[in-house]
């Protein structure tokens, strides 16, 4: 009797699982009450207790995550699939597997070659690493993050860690927000990497995307762009990976679907978010640096005036009012956000990341008014009147009715 679809598909899967050749597993299009679920994600991990799956429950604002051994594992993702989610997503070293389950229980399964190569080792220990870029790719060695036997130069270990991160954030973010255009021939994203400088986290969008992505790096430093242009050639990137001289404001970038800005200092982070809403992307991922604008604005409430006399509570402060008006006029604008920790911060300070994915349907005018109403409060909580990204969106920050006269238009 020929198998099933589905046991095929779980054939592949506990193979993966026994040789390590698993990368991660997607179980998506969820049919339950839950309607923040939208996916899990499981990936390969390694405890002292052994190998284990890591399961990640992604809801709109919030991540569950919960280790199993690999038999529990797999006990949960067959009482999963087919109930509560109805495809699963299996990517392994040498293979992509769909699972598509119709509602009568029907199941097929479509088998495809994998589009990356398989994770290496760079820790020297006898277990692999599932890097989602292999640590002697050739790219790496070339920009100076690892040495001729692929592993971290001296200093370059932190960086080494932080694009793996990415790369491995990004892929996850980019499945979720283009679920209609991942199959194999769909069009590539086009993505826009703004203020890329020497191009680490650029090549690794190019590298974990392959052929689904064109990737574009703007640099303000000439130099810079003459080397990952070289670099992007004599890599066999350069049909897929360009960079160009340019400042965020004022370099045009055209249509997109992708906007990213890592570190991109001070108001330059909403310089970038702009030109991202404006060039149509349904993805913005930003790690902002250095947010000062507001700092001088903050009027601290009566109770938190003794606390505001010193500068790390002001400065502080003024990245969390910052980063928090980012995230919710982005909510206004039509996007649901997520903010969080991407990399320890042993690692980099500079950690928080803020990503956007455009909603499907904009909110109704009475939630928006809603949320706008509670922007204005939050603002006017800090005494904030000004905010680079508000004044890009046309949002005001302080309503007509409380401005002193000498202020209105």
């Amino acid at each position: 009797m020929n198998p099933t679809g589905r046991q095929r598909f779980f054939d592949l899967l506990r193979a993966a699982i026994q040789q390590g050749a698993l990368v991660k597993l997607t179980l998506a299009k969820p049919r339950h009450a839950d309607p923040t679920l939208k996916n899990i994600l499981v990936r390969p991990i390694t405890l002292k207790a052994g190998a284990h799956l890591a399961f990640t429950w992604r809801h709109d604002t919030r991540d569950v995550t919960k280790n199993l051994s690999c038999a529990a594992g797999l006990q949960e993702i067959e009482r999963l699939l087919g109930t509560e989610f109805l495809d699963a997503h299996l990517f392994t070293a040498t293979q992509h597997a769909q699972l598509e389950t119709a509602d009568d229980g029907r199941a097929r399964v479509k088998i495809m070659a994998a589009t990356t190569p398989a994770p290496s080792d760079v820790s020297g220990h006898d277990r692999a690493k599932a890097y989602p870029i292999p640590a002697d790719a050739p790219w790496l060695h070339a920009i100076g993050v690892t040495n001729d036997r692929g592993r971290p130069r001296e200093g370059m270990s932190d960086k080494f860690r932080q694009i793996q991160k990415f790369a491995e954030l990004l892929a996850q973010l980019t499945d979720e927000t283009f679920a209609d255009r991942s199959a194999p021939g769909s069009t590539p994203w086009r993505i826009a990497d703004m203020g890329s400088g020497k191009g680490y986290l650029t090549f690794a969008v190019a590298a974990v995307l392959g052929s689904r992505a064109v990737v574009h790096g703007v640099e303000a430093r000439p130099a810079l762009v003459d080397f990952c242009n070289q670099v992007a050639r004599e890599q066999g990137f350069a049909d897929r990976l360009s960079f160009s001289a340019g400042t965020i404001a004022e370099t045009p970038v055209g249509a997109l679907d992708v906007l990213i800005a890592l570190h991109a200092c001070d108001t330059a982070t909403d310089d970038a978010l702009a030109r991202g809403l404006a060039s149509g992307a349904r993805l913005l991922v930003v790690s902002p640096c250095c947010q000062k604008e507001l700092r001088r604005q903050l009027r601290a409430p009566a109770v938190m005036a003794d606390a505001f006399r010193h500068g790390i509570f002001q400065e502080r402060h003024a990245e969390f009012a910052t980063d928090a008006l980012r995230a919710q006029l982005l909510e206004w604008a039509g996007f649901r956000t997520k903010v969080f920790e991407f990399i320890a911060t042993e690692h980099t300070a500079r950690n928080l990341m803020i990503a956007a994915i455009k909603l499907d349907r904009p909110p109704a005018d009475a939630a928006r008014a809603a949320l706008a109403e509670r922007i204005q409060a939050f603002a006017d909580f800090y005494g904030i009147r000004h905010h680079r990204l508000a004044d890009h969106l046309g949002f005001a920050l302080t309503p007509i009715a409380a401005l002193v006269p000498e202020e209105r238009p």
